[in-house]
């Protein structure tokens, strides 16, 4: 069973996190276009990580704001025969496993992160589609989760693990420290009030509120703490990274 979260400890693992942040197809395929194209995106990730170097927040909205209608995208109920397990149990034996570069592992059931403490926002989901949509999400806060298993010097990046799959191929998406720590940054098990529904990543989905919405990783089963991307999936840092080249850093 995994230990308790408390607050002492969470508040200390937070500020020491902020310390360390402190501290055509022919020619898309040659080696030229891809530096350029890579040069590029540097420019944009290090140009929007100083606009936001402040912390500053992701705009919130009202209740009155809300969207009548959110479109649940991507997968909708994925076929994991573990996860339908699950689905019909309630979710009873679910558990979070985060584990990868961390001192403590571990396993925090839907009723434990339920218990931490909590953060509710109504933020804009900005889809690369082009659609937007309004919602409530109240979820655990990541950086309190990342504080209690304690990062280990080596962490950089967080990897989602989904139950999802896409082409056959299972779904994940990862970020930084800088969002991880982020107080928007959550994991979110309720939606307007609601648990979440299955359509929108039940039991428990992150919310990145400054990145696009394919970043915000639906049904995560597990997280992981690694130093580098290169050996998670293609290497690119995420599922549509890996197959349709999107920007790793979706900031909006």
């Amino acid at each position: 069973m995994a230990e308790p979260i408390d607050r002492r400890t969470a508040l200390a693992g937070l500020m020491g996190g902020g310390m360390l942040l402190a501290g055509c197809d022919r020619i898309a395929s040659t080696s030229a276009f891809d530096h350029a194209v890579g040069g590029a995106r540097a420019l944009t990730f290090h140009s929007q990580r100083a606009l936001i170097a402040d912390g500053r927040l992701a705009r919130e909205f009202t209740p009155a704001d809300i969207s009548t209608r959110f479109h649940a995208n991507g997968s909708t109920d994925p076929d994991d025969a573990i996860y339908r397990a699950h689905v019909d149990s309630g979710f009873r034996h679910w558990q979070l496993v985060v584990d990868g570069l961390v001192h403590r592992p571990l396993r925090l059931s839907l009723a434990q992160l339920a218990r931490l403490p909590q953060r509710t926002q109504i933020t804009r989901h900005d889809c690369v589609e082009g659609w937007s949509a309004i919602a409530q999400w109240q979820g655990v806060p990541l950086g309190l989760v990342l504080a209690h298993a304690g990062l280990m010097p080596d962490a950089r990046y967080i990897v989602f693990h989904c139950a999802d799959r896409l082409g056959g191929d299972v779904y994940y998406e990862s970020i930084d420290l800088v969002d991880g720590f982020h107080p928007q940054t959550i994991l979110a098990h309720r939606m307007n009030g609601q648990p979440l529904a299955v359509a929108h990543g039940a039991p428990l989905r992150l919310r990145v509120e400054r990145q696009l919405g394919y970043k915000h990783a639906k049904y995560v089963m597990r997280i992981e703490l690694v130093a580098g991307l290169d050996r998670i999936g293609g290497g690119r840092g995420g599922y549509w990274e890996d197959r349709r080249n999107y920007d790793w850093y979706a900031g909006i």
